[in-house]
């Protein structure tokens, strides 16, 4: 018989740690010993699974329905904000980098290489940059969507879900936001994911931007019961970020400490994003203290 759901939470968040940390550390031992790029790419997605395989494992061995990771598709507006929402505080994060002068657009030797890559090297950059952002935003999102699923399962799918039983939004936001950024420390500190920035200045950017973004993903999390919505998110702003603003971004000399995650322009715009989502946290809970019904029906893991 499936064993009761009176089992301490913590047992289950303790295995769910356990097994994240074990399957990351195969991942990142390769990924911080200076390996091939075609082989980081594959340990790379490894990464990215590690927390999604574990929360799988972790409900395995509970017994418990992974149905209820919150695998419901969300309603269409929902998809759209969830799409959009990172393409706003990152065009706003990178507008004031460029019309602050830290950092310029376009970058005219990334445009001259990826327009010939793509075989559009006929293309003025003025029609190129366009076409290049339509391009990604809409393709882009596929892959995009295959990797941070990984995660997801794993952060939004399990672990929010699981605190929310015994913690408010905003302790749930917290939690999340802060073991999702350890997660990371490794490979920022050893291994290649970084801008150039002194080690304790993109750690420390790269934190408060993964916390305040955890304040969107999870409130859409407990409002929709869906991971899903934390798929797109992540998505979204690995796209917009990666492969479009960052690279299109031309270094001026302090870029560094401005763009990417590891600069301070994405942190400061998503802490004014965490601080409207917080003011809307009383949107989550009903006149009893707790989360709706069709939330915790759909997030609670059986």
């Amino acid at each position: 018989m499936p064993e009761s759901t009176t089992k301490p939470r913590y047992a289950v968040l303790l295995t769910f740690f356990f097994l994240t940390g074990l399957l990351s550390a195969f991942f990142y031992y390769f990924l911080t010993h200076g390996i091939a790029p075609s082989a980081g790419r594959l340990y790379n997605y490894g990464v990215m699974w590690s927390p999604g395989v574990a929360a799988l494992l972790t409900a395995r061995l509970f017994r418990r329905d992974v149905s209820g990771l919150g695998w419901s598709w969300p309603r269409t507006p929902i998809v759209a904000w969830c799409y959009l929402i990172p393409l706003f505080y990152t065009l706003a994060a990178y507008l004031l980098v460029w019309f602050g002068g830290w950092g310029g657009f376009p970058n005219q030797d990334f445009v001259a290489q990826a327009s010939v890559a793509l075989g559009w090297g006929k293309l003025p950059a003025w029609l190129f940059v366009p076409c290049l952002f339509l391009f990604n935003a809409i393709w882009g999102m596929i892959p995009g969507m295959a990797t941070a699923l990984g995660e997801e399962i794993g952060w939004r799918g399990l672990l929010v879900p699981e605190l929310a039983r015994g913690a408010g939004y905003t302790q749930v936001s917290l939690i999340t936001g802060i073991i999702w950024a350890v997660w990371h420390f490794p490979i920022l500190l050893y291994g290649d994911y970084n801008n150039g920035a002194p080690a304790w200045y993109g750690l420390s950017c790269f934190t408060l931007l993964v916390v305040s973004i955890s304040f969107v993903y999870t409130w859409f999390r407990l409002k929709t019961g869906s991971l899903w919505t934390g798929v797109l998110l992540h998505a979204s702003h690995n796209l917009f970020v990666q492969t479009v603003f960052t690279p299109l971004t031309r270094d001026t000399g302090p870029t560094k400490y401005f763009i990417d995650e590891f600069g301070i322009a994405l942190p400061v715009v998503c802490l004014v994003l965490a601080v409207l989502f917080w003011r809307k946290r009383h949107a989550l809970v009903v006149t009893s203290g707790k989360m709706p019904a069709e939330v915790v029906q759909e997030s609670r893991l059986r």
